[in-house]
């Protein structure tokens, strides 16, 4: 099974989802022009990342009732599509949530599990927690995806591979430090990049990072959206610091080479990792042990 994917990096008018949608619309149609059969955007990229106070106004209900859906529904069924936004549920709880919607049907949604609370970020005041990760079937493939702080933590993605998941899909809206120079690799660029990597290889899948340019509040966000193989291979790179629509065919046959010479899918015990992480857990009274 070939297809191609497009890793559309994008910038973003904070607050304005129409004005987004139209660069969304316009890109999807590009991007299938240039033969994609699927496009992918960053973090929250109907909205912009530091939305803050504006979290309710901006928020989207994933279904053909609402407007900018119905325009992203119908655009998905000539080339599938991943998209950032803010979702509302029935009780008007918001949550950072990525779609990813296929011939006119959403067909799968992640709730960013890990809401950063560090640093410069502040995103657990304004969004409820996902609880749950989980593997998808798509048209060409099984899928994961995860949100930006998601893949920090170990356990999401593993818990994607053991469900299935050949591609890990990683929306993120990661910022710079400083204003460097236009072809400058930044630090902050290196170690997500280091990380999203290792990924593949460890758990011998592709892995996909799609990550926004631009500025919001002075807040610089590099791009460098990356694909790479289940051997942990580089197959391609957006530029840094400016929008860009880049397209590659992955050819999933590349995850029999690579588990063929490294079977760690194969080998893997879950069920020692289950015992023990129980026996972990059990031990409250550790000054080390894990809160759930």
């Amino acid at each position: 099974m070939k297809f191609t994917i497009a890793l559309a990096q994008t910038d973003a008018t904070l607050g304005v989802v129409e004005a987004n949608l139209e660069t969304h619309l316009h890109l999807i149609r590009e991007a299938r022009q240039q033969g994609a059969d699927l496009v992918v955007f960053p973090e929250l990229s109907l909205t912009g990342y530091i939305v803050q106070d504006l979290v309710p106004q901006v928020a989207l209900e994933p279904h053909n009732a609402d407007p900018a859906f119905t325009a992203l529904l119908e655009a998905s069924r000539s080339v599938d599509v991943v998209v950032g936004f803010v979702e509302a549920d029935t009780r008007y709880r918001f949550y950072n949530s990525s779609a990813y919607l296929s011939q006119g049907r959403v067909v799968h949604i992640h709730r960013k599990v890990y809401l950063p609370t560090y640093g410069m970020f502040d995103e657990g005041r304004f969004f409820a927690w996902g609880d749950h990760v989980e593997a998808f079937d798509t048209r060409f493939g099984r899928f994961g995806m995860l949100i930006c702080e998601d893949f920090w933590h170990v356990s999401p993605p593993y818990l994607l591979w053991l469900d299935g998941a050949d591609l890990l899909l990683l929306p993120t809206a990661s910022p710079g430090r400083g204003i460097v120079p236009a072809r400058e690799r930044l630090d902050t660029a290196r170690w997500v990049e280091n990380v999203v990597q290792a990924y593949a290889g460890l758990f011998t899948v592709f892995t996909a990072l799609v990550n926004r340019v631009g500025y919001e509040d002075g807040i610089h966000f590099w791009g460098g959206s990356a694909l790479f193989g289940p051997d942990g291979t580089p197959l391609v790179q957006a530029p840094y610091h400016e929008p860009a629509l880049t397209l590659h065919t992955v050819d999933l046959r590349a995850l029999h080479r690579a588990r063929a010479r490294l079977p760690l899918l194969r080998d893997e015990r879950t069920a020692l990792f289950q015992r023990e992480l129980a026996r972990i857990l059990s031990r409250r009274d550790l000054p080390h042990a894990p809160h759930l």
